[in-house]
């Protein structure tokens, strides 16, 4: 490969979209992670931690997985998921600090590692025991329905959505901690008198909120696409 091509058309006129996150912890997060960012050390780079979030986020399916022979496997599981934080948070934030972007190798990394990771930890979540297959089967294709959405509308519309509403991947993250936390006491609760499994109440609500914002997002962008080409 020749190091001193020239760059192509299509290169030279990519564009970053625009990146919008109104998630419930993101200005936190946001100045946590460039305060980390600027006191990282040198041989620390984005594409480690990028890997760091992916091997962090398998972890954690295996240790969903474990959990089914040892409950208390899913106190090594929120270990796993504060590493995903840290690796899948923080490779673009410090590429930014470091001027070292790479907009579409990092868009596109970034995201195929999010899909693989998610199939990973719903596998891991369905093998626990601690829900039913159904479930994380409904998660993970809801997941997925919503992330081909953002992804497509981040390149018809130039605007990445980092979160939908209030909740982005970092408060998913805080609700399995504190779902794990709850299954250590106890893996049931009580819905209308019937007992349920906790992760099987937690992961449908979650997977029937998804569907619908997913739903009502495709309808507000088609809508917006629709006024923005008008038929001639």
């Amino acid at each position: 490969m020749n190091a001193n091509a020239t760059p192509t058309t299509d290169e030279l006129a990519f564009r970053p979209a625009h990146r919008v996150n109104h998630a419930l912890t993101a200005p936190l997060e946001k100045r946590a992670l460039l305060w980390m960012a600027e006191r990282a050390p040198k041989w620390l780079s984005s594409d480690q931690l990028t890997l760091l979030g992916l091997s962090a986020q398998i972890g954690a399916g295996i240790c969903y997985a474990l959990s089914r022979y040892n409950r208390y496997v899913l106190l090594l599981a929120i270990l796993c998921l504060g590493l995903n934080w840290l690796g899948d948070s923080m490779d673009g934030t410090l590429a930014r600090v470091r001027q070292q972007q790479r907009p579409r190798y990092g868009f596109y990394v970034d995201h195929m590692v999010d899909i693989f990771g998610s199939v990973a930890l719903m596998c891991g979540l369905g093998y626990s025991g601690f829900l039913h297959w159904q479930t994380a089967i409904a998660m993970l294709v809801a997941f997925l329905i919503l992330s081909s959405e953002s992804y497509l509308a981040t390149y018809t519309l130039s605007r990445f959505q980092l979160s939908q509403g209030l909740f982005g991947p970092t408060e998913i993250r805080i609700l399995l901690v504190i779902g794990n936390l709850a299954v250590l006491r106890s893996p049931y609760s009580t819905l209308f008198g019937h007992r349920v499994l906790l992760f099987d109440l937690g992961g449908t609500i979650a997977a029937v909120c998804m569907f619908a914002m997913a739903i009502l997002i495709t309808v507000r962008h088609t809508a917006q696409l629709y006024r923005q080409e008008p038929l001639p």
